[in-house]
């Protein structure tokens, strides 16, 4: 389930120091769910699915609006995609989930 992926992603991005903060834009739709900080100023997005779902059309329209703005958005929908996401986000650091 979506929610579960998305415990372990903060579970993951505390566990490296950094924070996964739930992003609501009261106004304006389709961001991503989480901006995660990392120090250094690594910034990027991640928008959680279900196990093979894709965003909608509103989401992939803010996604790239926040690509042409040189963010990265990840769109992990498993565990295994957030540990992905940790490994390219933070590849110098030992990864244990």
């Amino acid at each position: 389930m979506e929610k579960d992926i998305e415990s372990y992603l903060r579970k993951r991005v505390t566990a490296a120091g950094g924070l996964a903060l739930k992003l609501v834009c009261p106004g304006f739709t389709g961001v991503p769910d989480r901006l995660i900080l990392f120090s250094g100023g690594r910034v990027c997005f991640a928008e959680l699915k279900d196990t093979g779902q894709k965003p909608r059309k509103r989401q992939l329209r803010v996604h790239g609006m926040l690509r042409n703005l040189g963010f990265t958005v990840y769109v992990p929908d498993s565990k295994a995609a957030v540990d992905r996401m940790m490994e390219e986000v933070m590849p110098n650091e030992v990864h244990t989930p």
